[in-house]
């Protein structure tokens, strides 16, 4: 198993793949794997753990492995292009709950 990159609260971790907002290490970010655990996939990118909550409100682990394993091909979706331009008004720390749509 590859070792994870250690960071520390605080520190500057680059841009969010998914809004474009600086991140932060600390609680606001989390890690995505753009091609689900259960379908193997290893590679996995610092996301805001709001951006990354968004993904799996909107998406099914299908949906991700099929058709959104990239940012840019979760970008182009409507809803998440409403999202972004939402939580881009917001600070880089923030976090907010989404809740599951009924299916």
């Amino acid at each position: 198993m590859a070792k994870e990159k250690q960071w520390h609260d605080g520190e500057a971790l680059g841009p969010c793949p998914i809004c474009g907002r600086p991140m932060v290490a600390g609680p606001s970010v989390d890690r995505h794997h753009w091609q689900p655990k259960a379908a193997g996939g290893r590679d996995a990118d610092f996301l805001h753990l709001i951006c990354h909550r968004k993904l799996h409100s909107l998406f099914t682990e299908k949906e991700l492995a099929q058709q959104y394993a990239t940012p840019a091909a979760v970008r182009q979706h409507p809803r998440m292009q409403d999202f972004i331009r939402w939580v881009r008004r917001r600070p880089p720390q923030f976090i907010d709950g989404h809740k599951k749509p009924r299916r």
